[in-house]
């Protein structure tokens, strides 16, 4: 029986210092050359994915955003993309207006190695929206444009809306989105401040749910573990033979998990995959 171990990034795999610790990376380079079944699964996009993975060696498709595309990291290529359809863009960017907010706009103009393409209405960004930008503004795999809109010629290219500030706010703004369009709305809190949250509008059926399913199936692994930390992982815990949660999680995600393993600042995912590998 083969199986397939997905786990989240932040909060989960990455440490306190938002990094891939030597003792993870080396562990699961070593299973992957083996023949293990691991990746990750993420809301970050391809852009932090590759510097943070980059002595960590799997076989695997990482999920990216969410579930709303994969990039193989053999041909360092997006697979399996999910756009936004162009009639629901013009509601979502409605629907962000009416709520006061001002989204980041992922857009991706080559669907297979196009450098993906930011755009920000406000040229002026408050000081959440500026941490994230400094920390990303020189990344290979992203381009932000701050003061402009996506254009007309990349209606339908649309990937992601991604929008961050005060925790109500945000989760206001996420229901209101939610009734509106038939998008796949997140939003979580920032797990480095509860006060804060995030908010993402994927294409319609977009869930680490749904890539993690499409990604068994092409891989013929015939169990599915997970490990996550945050209210986004709660879908992949849902259809998981095995849902895990690191000491650290949400109590509702410890609440959906079939086992709470230690947190994510003692390499818990690792060795818990060690150690099934192993066995």
């Amino acid at each position: 029986m083969s199986t397939l171990f997905v786990s989240d990034m932040d909060g989960t795999l990455l440490g306190s210092d938002s990094r891939v610790s030597e003792f993870t990376a080396e562990t699961i380079s070593r299973l992957s050359r083996q023949g293990a079944l691991i990746t990750v699964a993420t809301a970050r996009t391809p852009a932090t994915v590759v510097p943070l993975l980059a002595d960590t060696y799997t076989s695997v498709p990482a999920i990216v955003m969410t579930g709303a595309a994969m990039w193989n990291r053999c041909t360092d290529s997006y697979e399996e993309v999910h756009f936004i359809p162009g009639e629901l863009e013009t509601v979502v960017e409605q629907e962000c207006a009416a709520a006061g907010i001002c989204p980041f706009v992922y857009t991706l103009p080559d669907e297979g190695r196009g450098v993906m393409q930011v755009f920000h209405g406000e040229s002026r960004l408050n000081h959440i929206e500026d941490a994230f930008y400094q920390e990303r503004r020189a990344l290979a795999l992203k381009h932000f444009n701050l003061g402009q809109t996506a254009p007309d010629s990349l209606t339908g290219r649309r990937i992601l809306y991604f929008a961050m500030g005060p925790r109500d706010g945000i989760y206001a703004a996420g229901r209101r989105l939610a009734a509106a369009t038939s998008c796949a709305i997140s939003y979580y809190p920032d797990i480095f401040n509860p006060e804060l949250a995030l908010l993402e509008v994927f294409a319609p059926g977009v869930s680490k749910a749904a890539a993690i399913r499409s990604l068994q199936k092409r891989v013929g692994a015939d169990r599915l573990v997970v490990f996550g930390d945050n209210l986004n992982d709660l879908s992949m815990l849902a259809v998981a033979d095995e849902g895990v949660a690191v000491e650290n999680a949400l109590p509702e995600v410890k609440a959906a998990a079939t086992r709470v393993i230690g947190p994510n600042t003692a390499d818990s995912v690792a060795k818990y995959i060690l150690a099934e590998v192993e066995s």
